[in-house]
């Protein structure tokens, strides 16, 4: 009887031990196993790392923006795309915390409202905020100032809901205007001073803020930041840069504009470039490309994007064109190149460097500021 007892003893404890391990592995692997999930009424928010934003996914899928890719023409500079969205992100960070706020792509600002204020104003379209044509095919016409908008909504969790806290809107003006005199003929390209793109942008940024206002679900006191990009030209080899920014805290107020310090340069610098921003960096990046230029013969070319915010260096993106016969010949290349890029390539700020022919990319080198080595990818 007794040992009849002891093993039901046994068996009930091996059913707890059973149990309690299952669920010892089942929140190991929920905990471990990728980004953090929480669910709000159907909306899921991702934490990717920190410093970053949680986004949203809605129906387990990345809620894009409500008005994506579209422009007053197309984009003269590819290089710009990629960074207007970037840089206003990191733009944003300084006015809405990404330990308190969740970021979302912009949704209140939709196709057709986007596409309208792109337009030139017209008769049949009095909310276009690009001058009307005056008609002229030379330098006196009027230019198409604004290129594109980029919302982007930064939302707080109250409860179980999702609330809009405050947005900032990207307004990428051209430096430079691409038009045709006749339809499928050469195309021309219009200067557009600084004084004219600055004035224009404050001209009409009122108006923006107006037409944001009045989508739905944006409240009256909902803070709108608007921020001023200045498209690089058609043949730059550097993307613009956000160059003013201003809030509107409540209705269609918009307080004092200030200024953003941030600037691209490419490298290596020609030699008639003045002395000053870069120079530190130019000297780290010719010896780098010297070095690996000497050890392979193979290089076609290697040039680099510095990005500076406040003067300080934020980014640098290097591109190798070359062209590898064999995966070893890339193995071998790439292992040499990520040794004197820590040799020479600065330490501070994040880097990345892609190995390319003309057609495709063979491999990707990234090192996140102040790493002791390279990530690298061969393709």
């Amino acid at each position: 009887m007794l040992k009849r007892i002891s093993l039901k003893v046994y068996a009930i404890i091996g059913l707890v031990v059973l149990i309690l391990l299952s669920v010892f592995f089942y929140f190991v692997h929920n905990t471990q196993s990728g980004p953090s999930v929480t669910k709000t009424k159907g909306v899921q928010l991702t934490q990717n790392s920190a410093g970053q934003y949680q986004t949203v996914i809605k129906d387990g899928h990345y809620l894009v923006s409500a008005a994506r890719g579209i422009t007053a023409n197309s984009e003269a500079n590819s290089m710009d795309i990629k960074n207007f969205e970037s840089s206003l992100l990191d733009l944003s960070k300084s006015h809405f915390k990404t330990g308190r706020y969740i970021f979302q792509e912009g949704q209140y600002l939709d196709a057709d409202t986007v596409s309208g204020l792109l337009a030139r104003n017209s008769d049949s379209n009095k909310n276009g905020l690009n001058p009307k044509d005056n008609g002229k095919t030379d330098s006196s016409r009027a230019p198409t100032y604004l290129q594109s908008m980029t919302e982007q909504d930064f939302m707080t969790k109250e409860g179980n809901d999702l609330r809009l806290g405050g947005m900032v809107v990207g307004l990428a003006m051209n430096t430079q205007d691409a038009y045709q005199k006749e339809q499928y003929g050469a195309t021309y390209y219009q200067d557009i001073s600084a004084a004219d793109r600055i004035a224009y942008g404050k001209k009409i940024a009122p108006k923006v803020i107006e037409a944001i206002r009045q989508q739905k679900g944006v409240g009256k006191n909902v803070p709108i930041v608007l921020a001023m990009y200045a498209n690089a030209p058609q043949d730059s080899l550097a993307p613009g840069a956000f160059y003013a920014q201003a809030t509107s805290k409540s209705g269609d107020n918009l307080g004092p504009w200030s200024d953003v310090d941030q600037s691209s340069i490419v490298l290596p610098k020609e030699s008639s470039a003045s002395a000053g921003l870069g120079d530190d960096e130019n000297n780290g990046f010719t010896n780098f490309k010297n070095d690996v230029t000497n050890f392979f013969p193979n290089i076609a070319g290697t040039t680099a994007v510095a990005k500076y915010a406040n003067k300080k260096l934020s980014s640098m993106d290097v591109t190798v064109t070359t062209q590898f016969y064999s995966q070893t010949e890339i193995d071998s290349f790439t292992n040499y190149l990520s040794s004197a890029a820590l040799k020479y390539l600065p330490a501070s700020a994040p880097v990345k460097i892609t190995v390319k022919t003309a057609n495709e990319v063979q491999a990707i080198l990234v090192r996140k500021a102040d790493e002791k080595s390279y990530t690298v990818t061969n393709l």
